[in-house]
């Protein structure tokens, strides 16, 4: 199988003031892209896992990066290097609950630098990291592997899309 991945961000805004003789005016034009080729070096990727989540209220999973999770052809998806990861909280979420990505005690892949670091996602905010150096964030079962994912509130489901894209060594 080959993987050809691109990602792109770009923001765009303009901030104008009225001055007493005219106007100023700041545009604001930055834009990050990476592509990958399919293979396990420096700017590549070979593996990809994308999901859309339901938790319920105040459940907690791991996703495991280490041959728990299947890509979308029905195979274990392990991965070696972690190049990319995106967190997306659904806009429908209740807004009294939050999704909320953190670094597990154990086993916490390193996306995060300190054990329970993490991010709240709010109903439709996003996170997303990504590496397109050789080593990414390195995936080591069982001593490096796990994301958690919480559903902050007891009082309703959340929903989630996770997208990882990494390699197989």
């Amino acid at each position: 199988m080959a993987l050809s991945t691109s990602i792109s961000l770009r923001v765009q805004a303009s901030l104008s003031n009225a001055l007493d003789l005219g106007s100023a005016f700041n545009p604001l034009d930055f834009s990050i892209s990476q592509a990958w080729d399919s293979g396990v070096a420096a700017n590549q990727a070979d593996k990809i896992f994308h999901d859309v989540r339901t938790l319920g209220a105040s459940a907690t999973e791991n996703l495991d990066f280490a041959g728990v999770l299947t890509d979308p052809f029905g195979i274990s998806f392990t991965l070696a290097k972690l190049k990319y990861i995106l967190f997306y909280a659904d806009p429908a979420n209740n807004a009294a609950n939050s999704v909320v990505v953190t670094r597990p005690a154990a086993n916490g892949v390193t996306i995060f630098t300190a054990v329970s670091s993490g991010i709240s996602l709010l109903p439709a905010a996003w996170f997303s990291i990504g590496s397109p150096s050789i080593t990414g964030y390195p995936i080591t079962g069982g001593t490096a592997d796990l994301v958690t994912v919480t559903n902050s509130a007891g009082t309703n489901s959340v929903v989630y899309t996770v997208i990882a894209i990494g390699t197989s060594s």
